[in-house]
């Protein structure tokens, strides 16, 4: 096509990782990984990863389709050219669109269209930044992205302050504090009251000091949009960057309640697959911070095109990201590309517990100064940890 040499997928394989030390009561998806491999008969292999429960992710890839409207990812990419990424997103999306349209499928067409773009990448010899229209950014600013371990009160409050302080001797200029001690997701069954919340925020911004940025994640920890603001106006004092999904994401009048009546940005959309359910984050929900993930939304095609939604409206970008070294390297591309992004959430291996995100892959990111620069090696610029799959491969 165009003058280039033929180049045509020849196999899909979906990879089911878990740790061995997983405890499916913490609420941390970094446990598990879902790693897409697509081979070409050109020698190249390109690498992708999603967000979501690895087992349903496989099935999404490669059940076998009864029908049109409900093939699998795999037979609709086996044959085609890796380098038409929007046609096989398009393609993947028609044809799976009884199944999918939003959710689970949506989320493992996104390690597919990422391995499809790091197969570009090396084909063209240039960083996956560079193909989607070139670094808009000369250095982007990382958070150190932490989750406390404890079961305790006291231990939750204490490691997290700790795990602040070393991210600040490790040259971070902001941290994002999960401060989760109640709701649905209250980490390792705590149950504490919203004063001790106050008290756990306060303590982070004592040990970093006013100079650092601070964001604070309550995973969708209150109920509704007034009693996020009984709260949320004693935070105002701490000089919040942003505020994480601090209602359930389908509650988008009680976002854009929130976006009216508090001064700290809220932002949200960590879960949402593709721009339509970002249009209404964005116009009902009214948030001032869009966090699309690219292991979920629909990988880089989509999250540029929710970028570019975001830039029309004047919103800040703030991708989301939690998961290995595969997905930390996509999301540098993605910031890099991006005009509107202001922070890279980052994982650092040194300040967590998850075995894969140390284990699995090394994301070659370069921090110099607190800041990341663009990389440089073809594709994702991902070493992958073979050896590593094959010791926590499940299914």
């Amino acid at each position: 096509m165009n003058g280039r040499p033929e180049v045509r997928i020849t196999e899909v394989r979906g990879h089911v990782l878990l740790a061995p030390d997983s405890d499916a009561s913490l609420t941390s998806s970094a446990q598990d990984s879902f790693l897409v491999v697509i081979d070409t008969d050109a020698g190249v292999t390109g690498v992708g990863e999603a967000d979501v429960n690895p087992w349903i992710a496989k099935a999404c890839l490669s059940a076998p389709g009864t029908h049109t409207m409900g093939r699998s990812l795999q037979e609709v990419l086996i044959a085609q050219d890796p380098r038409e990424t929007d046609e096989l997103w398009r393609r993947m999306y028609i044809g799976s669109a009884m199944n999918g349209r939003r959710g689970a499928v949506i989320h493992a067409m996104s390690a597919v269209d990422m391995a499809l773009w790091d197969i570009r990448g090396k084909l063209a010899g240039q960083p996956v930044h560079e193909l989607l229209g070139g670094p808009v950014h000369e250095r982007m600013r990382p958070y150190a992205s932490l989750q406390p371990v404890g079961t305790s009160f006291e231990e939750y409050r204490d490691s997290l302050c700790e795990w602040a302080a070393r991210a600040c001797e490790l040259g971070f200029q902001a941290v994002k504090a999960e401060v989760t001690m109640s709701g649905p997701y209250a980490h390792s069954g705590l149950h504490e009251s919203y004063d001790r919340h106050t008290e756990v925020v306060a303590a982070v911004r004592d040990t970093i000091g006013p100079d650092v940025t601070l964001m604070v994640d309550v995973q969708y920890m209150w109920p509704d949009a007034a009693t996020a603001l009984s709260v949320l106006r004693d935070w105002e004092a701490f000089d919040l960057y942003m505020i994480e999904t601090p209602v359930w994401s389908d509650d988008l009048d009680g976002y854009a309640e929130l976006a009216a009546s508090t001064s700290i940005p809220v932002a949200a959309g960590e879960w949402l697959a593709t721009r339509w359910e970002f249009e209404a984050l964005m116009d009902r929900g009214r948030i001032a911070i869009a966090q699309p993930d690219v292991s979920r939304v629909g990988g880089f095609t989509e999250a540029m095109i929710v970028a570019r939604m975001a830039e029309e409206r004047g919103l800040t970008i703030v991708p989301h990201c939690w998961k290995t070294g595969v997905s930390s390297a996509a999301t540098a591309h993605f910031a890099f590309a991006t005009s509107a992004c202001a922070f890279i959430e980052y994982l650092p291996p040194q300040l967590c517990v998850e075995t894969l995100r140390k284990e699995l892959a090394q994301d070659n990111i370069r921090i110099d100064g607190g800041a990341i620069v663009p990389p440089t090696a073809p594709g994702l610029g991902v070493d992958v940890d073979w050896d590593a799959v094959r010791r926590f491969e499940v299914g």
